[in-house]
């Protein structure tokens, strides 16, 4: 397949499975706690909202808020309603007044509320999910059923305008959505957060209400402009005690709810996840947001999955073609870049997933790393695989593990066992045969004799029609070189007359070998041109175990005295003197032919 096609493959695969992995909702958490950190942060908004905490101060000196009757909330309304030039534009009460109580109480903040004029009161709905059955009979899923709903007793409600105070946190428990109406008979009730602004923006020269859009359950991003504790003016008490000047809250909007732990109406928002805020807080940030238009729709999800998409892939193609400076070098970039989008959006008034990118792009660069690095030990694996089939195992290793420095030209100096194997007569047998018998007698003698270099730890250097080359010592110590090579030269001779045998029976052919071994000084390295190179030895000690071998009649192993010292006590041996002449080699050149290999016990 061609290399192009593959990396589009693994680009697609990886951008494909990364983007449904996202659509499972893997990232949900962390991306929505990065999307809080960059873009929720405090702003500035005008003083246009006050508000009255039922506190602990409030709790102290009034007790406990269960044991409050309805004439306390009159009595705070009475106190806003006190000054008739200086009002409030609207009162909100984040408390649920619903059911009757006391005849008098509750008429008393019916009347206080009818007074002001201007007085938001709480509804709420309960939510269920479940199983139900629609109009045609049929059971349906509803995961947003109202299950119930109340509203403030009949003398508050017809004196006050109603607005719904439910909130629904996002599935990690984070409250950054308001729900702006909600259906509980088949009609739209607004929240308190949108009746509230709404009337006061009537009230203003030049006001005009300008809802959120909102999805299908009427819910909209809040865009938070203020911390926990940011908006807490007065304790509630202060204004049942006439401790508040009217001018304070004249022409404002008042909002009067829970700020008491005890009361248990906190929420966690994302602006702050360290601390906990009221629910009356929370109203009166989306106040500050539907007064100041501050808002925020999100990027179609559609469209942010198809971007992923596209950016992972992209990215994928690049990156399986750069270098991985650059594709490190682009990633920080992008991640930099989208998150920087990210916040630039925010503030145009569009959301979007901050951590989908970023991730999906480091994936994408990891991906990469990885098959960068898988490849090349598959092809590191290849050529090792390869080059062995040349060279022995050991110098593959040493050559890897010295790094390509090693491949260049040059040697270094060893003393090391060599030995030299020719077959007798090969040349007048290959007159006489067909070229494919040559060629299957050459490779059964010559898998038999590099097998018996191998097994022995030796190097095989080369191939020379039938003759063989092998040493040991080199590139490695080896702790017994030379009885290796004498091992080898002995198995070698064993291992020709089992061949030898063989052919016998199939072809009517002989084989025989004689063997060479020598013992000494050697330079060992790559040996040859730049572009063409044998990882060799060579000097004098190759040359006589060379010669040694070309006087060694069939089935027998000629050695030298230096191999002979090296191994005394452990071989067995024939002196030959220097009754043969050894080509380039002066008198007095003893060789000897190997009888017998024993251990040190004297075991064969």
């Amino acid at each position: 397949m061609n290399k192009n096609i593959r990396i589009l493959l693994y680009a697609l695969a990886i951008a494909a499975a990364f983007t449904l992995l996202v659509r499972l909702g893997v990232l949900y958490e962390t991306d929505q706690w990065v999307q809080d950190t960059l873009c929720q942060r405090p702003r500035y908004v005008d003083n246009e909202v006050v508000l009255f905490g039922i506190d602990e101060t409030s709790l102290m000196k009034l007790g406990p808020y269960n044991t409050w009757d309805r004439h306390i909330m009159a009595q705070a309304l009475e106190a806003l309603a006190a000054d008739p030039e200086n009002r409030p534009a609207v009162v909100a009460i984040d408390t649920l007044y619903s059911g009757t109580t006391d005849p008098e109480a509750d008429q008393h903040l019916a009347d206080a509320a009818e007074e002001l004029g201007c007085v938001v009161t709480a509804t709420a709905a309960v939510f269920t999910t479940g199983w139900f059955e629609d109009e045609t009979g049929t059971m349906v899923w509803d995961d947003y059923r109202i299950l119930s709903y109340e509203e403030p007793y009949e003398a508050l409600k017809n004196v006050t305008t109603q607005g719904h105070i439910n909130a629904m946190n996002d599935d990690d428990g984070i409250l950054r959505h308001g729900i702006l109406f909600i259906e509980p008979n088949g009609e739209k009730v607004y929240s308190m957060a949108a009746q509230a602004t709404r009337m006061y923006l009537e009230k203003q020269e030049g006001g005009v209400y300008m809802p959120p859009t909102t999805n299908k359950r009427g819910q909209y991003y809040v865009t938070l402009s203020g911390k926990p504790k940011a908006y807490m003016d007065k304790s509630f008490v202060d204004l049942i005690e006439g401790r508040v000047p009217s001018d304070y809250y004249a022409g404002k909007i008042v909002y009067i709810g829970p700020y008491a732990a005890g009361l248990q109406d906190t929420v966690m928002t994302p602006i702050d996840r360290s601390a906990a805020m009221y629910g009356v807080e929370f109203q009166v940030n989306e106040v500050y947001q539907l007064l100041n238009h501050h808002y925020c729709s999100e990027i179609p999800l559609w469209l942010q999955y198809l971007t992923l998409f596209g950016i992972c892939l992209a990215a994928g193609i690049c990156f399986f073609h750069w270098k991985m400076i650059w594709s490190g070098i682009v990633s920080i970039v992008i991640v930099v870049l989208n998150f920087g989008a990210a916040v630039w959006l925010y503030d145009q008034g569009l959301l979007m997933h901050p951590l989908w990118i970023p991730v999906g792009v480091i994936l994408v660069l990891l991906s990469s790393i990885i098959r960068s690095y898988v490849i090349a030990a598959m092809e590191r694996q290849k050529v090792t695989h390869t080059f062995e089939r040349y060279v022995a195992p050991e110098i593959v290793r040493e050559i890897l593990r010295e790094g390509t420095g090693s491949l260049s030209l040059g040697g270094k100096m060893y003393d090391i066992a060599v030995l030299f194997v020719d077959v007798r007569g090969f040349t007048t047998m290959s007159e006489r045969l067909e070229p494919e018998q040559v060629v299957h007698i050459l490779n059964r003698y010559l898998t038999m004799a590099s097998s018996c270099v191998e097994d022995n730890k030796g190097t095989l250097d080369k191939f020379v029609g039938d003759a063989m080359m092998a040493f040991w010592g080199a590139p490695l110590p080896q702790e017994d070189a030379v009885m290796n090579a004498v091992k080898t030269a002995q198995a070698i001779v064993e291992g020709a007359e089992r061949v030898s045998a063989e052919l016998k029976e199939e072809i009517g052919e002989e084989l025989r070998v004689g063997v060479g071994v020598h013992y000494g000084p050697a330079v060992v390295g790559n040996m040859g041109a730049e572009r063409h190179m044998d990882y060799t030895a060579i000097g004098d000690t190759v040359n006589t175990a060379a010669r040694l071998e070309a006087n060694a009649p069939g089935g027998t192993v000629y050695i030298s005295r230096a191999v002979a010292d090296a191994l005394e006590g452990r071989i067995e041996t024939t002196s030959l003197g220097d009754s043969i002449k050894l080509k380039g080699k002066a008198d007095g050149f003893e060789v000897l032919k190997l009888d017998r290999i024993i251990d040190k016990t004297g075991k064969e």
